[in-house]
């Protein structure tokens, strides 16, 4: 049902978790994909396994916290394929720490690459697609967001900037709507990733968290990236500025 043959598609933090899910998912149904992280060896390694599933990649090394590096991979892609269809801003960081022991540099750590990041990414990919009069911008939140979301304990800083993708998701959706470029941003709950190796090192928090979800299990970076492929698709033709958890219920307990 889903063909994205010759759309070209930038992915973030993609060298392992849900960012390679993701790469692997558009890849499969057609996708030309940017694989991109910090670490340009290990984007090789996703870029591989997708050409020997008979998919196209190829892998830039960007900083998204650095403008130009972000400048220089859009530059890049367009380069490449003189397109950009689909961004999934995924690149993220969730470094545990009490609040009353975080520094200021913690703080600012997280900021430019959780949210400044995604500004940055998503100014220098909107600017292609506004070119083209379409485009598809995907953020990766968290259900860790307050106010709806989860105030999840010695994440302040994590949590702040997911708060803030997800008053961001709802200003581009409008923003960028006269281009017709659609904004959405997917909540995940507590996946299976490297990221959630803190919480699962603590037996008892991780029961405790599981004993809130209706499901009674953590998710699979796989699950997330089925919902990243329906907004990159048309099935999603009229989906823009939402918010989707995937969280196997834990915001509705």
């Amino acid at each position: 049902m889903i063909n994205l043959k010759d759309k070209v598609a930038i992915i973030t933090g993609a060298k392992q978790g849900m960012g390679r899910a993701h790469a692997l998912m558009l890849a499969e149904v057609g996708a030309k994909v940017v694989v991109s992280d910090l670490s340009i060896e290990e984007c090789e390694k996703v870029v591989d396994e997708i050409k020997s599933l008979g998919g196209e990649a190829i892998a830039i090394k960007c900083d998204i916290s650095n403008k130009l590096e972000v400048d220089n991979l859009i530059k890049k892609v367009e380069e490449k394929w003189q397109r950009i269809d689909i961004l999934v801003n995924n690149a993220g960081i969730a470094e545990f720490k009490p609040f009353l022991e975080m520094t200021e540099q913690e703080w600012d750590k997280t900021i430019n690459i959780n949210l400044k990041g995604y500004f940055l990414c998503s100014l220098a990919a909107a600017k292609v697609m506004a070119k083209q009069r379409s485009g598809n911008i995907i953020n990766i939140g968290s259900v860790s967001m307050g106010q709806i979301g989860i105030g999840f304990p010695n994440l302040v800083h994590y949590t702040a900037s997911k708060g803030g993708i997800a008053g961001m998701t709802a200003a581009l959706a409008v923003d960028l709507a006269p281009y017709n470029i659609r904004v959405n941003a997917i909540a995940p709950g507590v996946i299976e990733t490297p990221m959630v190796d803190p919480i699962k090192s603590d037996k008892s928090a991780l029961e405790g968290i599981i004993q809130r979800i209706p499901l009674k299990r953590m998710g699979k970076s796989e699950e997330i990236a089925k919902v990243v492929l329906f907004l990159s698709s048309d099935l999603s033709s009229y989906v823009n500025g939402a918010i989707i958890p995937v969280d196997g219920g834990w915001l509705v307990t």
